[in-house]
């Protein structure tokens, strides 16, 4: 398996990745919150959506860096 090979699976894999954590993490608040509605907005991460969030990050990077290697290649 050559370099571009590798590096085409790898964008790929992570983008699919990168889509389903975005798809699975919830919003900060409902549309009846912010029209004046009496819903609370909780804008601290825990458990397992802050480790959600932190994966996307790190998924983007990945990202990001295989599809600049490919450009460099």
């Amino acid at each position: 398996m050559n370099i571009g090979a590798f590096l085409d699976f790898v964008v790929f894999a992570s983008a699919i990745l990168l889509i389903l954590l975005i798809l699975l993490q919830q919003r900060g608040a409902s549309l009846g919150a912010g029209l004046s509605g009496s819903g609370e907005l909780n804008t601290e991460r825990r458990g397992l959506e802050r480790s959600m969030y932190n994966v996307t990050i790190v998924i983007a990077v990945i990202f990001v860096i295989s599809i600049l290697a490919i450009l460099i290649i």
